[in-house]
């Protein structure tokens, strides 16, 4: 492990090292570009701190593996690309339905299918929130530099263990090979699940607010049954519509009355701001730069980043809709995140999107110059 202080390293490694403080201690995963050199340094690091590394036959073991580690107690992640998130989506219904704490890493390439297999995107933003079967909330983050690819893989790990989910993490793979600075903190916040409290335990239901329940570890003498199947507060299958919807509603809504507190944007200049950059990963590397150059201007720009991808933070995007001229969206896909800001803005400004494929990001002057049109 690296020590405390600045580094210079891959955001890839990054990620990594932010897993190992935070807590993990087991990793299953297939090699997969641009995602390999987390597997690679997991598989170094963590039987020096007591930990397993696990490479298995494909992504549909490695997501099971993971799972059933949870379940033994342990804090576990896999790291892949977008074919092997395919691959582990029937898995990451079970582990919703099971309430499974756990961390994927997504290190996003060009697709579909193979696509560009060295080269970055971010076309994977719906396949994390509608990737699996059934109804479900899901919590995804993004971050746009090694540091936060260390600082969010902890908090992803945190937020998995606070409310009992697998958590997406979806960094880009521009983010993920970019070599820069990286501060490791003496110590990181640790947070975990919660343990049973008494002599008996009801592993899928509580009267807790949060709407999350305690969790038993196998091996811990407590009866426990966990499937996939529509079960009650006990573990026991009951398909009774009564039983299936209360199940499916609270799981739903722990993740969603708790948005609030799992937002994660960063402002930048928009107190005043006419014009604004939405944006998220590697793309809002160059809005940022473009958002300053037009200051330099004397334009009114402003930049909204998003490190929290889902849930949506609907609000700030009715609230920026309400104060600016026009919203401008920059992403490496299609356009995706484009279609969440015009319905959350309800029709209350101008959203144009700006988007680029190939695995390219757009430039700080591309998009510096549709803030200068939208401007005007």
């Amino acid at each position: 492990m690296l020590k405390p202080g600045k580094n210079l390293v891959l955001g890839n490694i990054a990620c990594a090292e932010g897993a190992l403080r935070v807590g993990c201690r087991l990793f299953a995963g297939y090699p997969i570009t641009p995602a390999n050199e987390i597997t690679e340094y997991m598989s170094g690091e963590l039987p020096k701190v007591g930990g397993y590394f696990l490479q298995m036959e494909d992504e549909i073991a490695s997501i099971a593996a993971c799972i059933g580690g949870s379940w033994a107690g342990a804090k576990a992640m896999t790291a892949t690309s977008g074919p092997g998130f395919s691959l582990m989506q029937e898995n990451l219904s079970y582990a919703h339905m099971t309430e499974t704490p756990l961390v994927v890493v997504d290190v996003q390439r060009s697709g579909p299918s193979t696509g560009q297999s060295t080269d970055a995107s971010q076309q994977d933003f719906y396949q994390a929130r509608y990737g699996a079967h059934g109804d479900y909330e899901i919590i995804a983050l993004s971050p746009w530099s090694a540091q936060e690819m260390f600082d969010l893989t902890v908090r992803a790990f945190n937020l998995a263990e606070q409310y009992r989910t697998p958590v997406y993490f979806l960094p880009d793979g521009m983010i993920g090979h970019i070599k820069e600075e990286l501060v490791v903190p003496e110590k990181v916040e640790v947070v975990n699940r919660k343990a049973p409290s008494g002599p008996t335990v009801t592993p899928f239901g509580t009267d807790d607010p949060s709407l999350v329940p305690e969790m038993p570890r196998f091996g811990q003498g407590y009866r426990l049954q966990v499937t996939g199947s529509s079960h009650r507060p006990t573990g026991v299958r009951d398909y009774s519509p009564k039983v299936h919807a209360e199940k499916v509603r609270r799981i739903m809504k722990k993740i969603a009355q708790a948005e609030p507190k799992i937002r994660d944007v960063a402002r930048v200049d928009l107190d005043d701001a006419k014009v604004a950059v939405v944006s998220f990963g590697a793309s809002a590397r160059p809005s940022y730069g473009a958002v300053k150059k037009l200051r330099e201007e004397g334009i009114k720009a402003g930049l909204l980043r998003l490190k929290t991808l889902w849930p949506l933070p609907d609000e700030e995007f009715t609230n920026l809709a309400n104060r600016v001229d026009a919203i401008l969206v920059v992403e490496m896909n299609a356009g995706k995140l484009v279609r969440e800001v015009q319905r959350a803005a309800c029709g209350q400004t101008k959203i144009v999107s700006l988007t680029r494929l190939g695995g390219v990001t757009p430039t700080q002057g591309d998009i510096a110059q549709e803030l200068r049109r939208l401007a005007q």
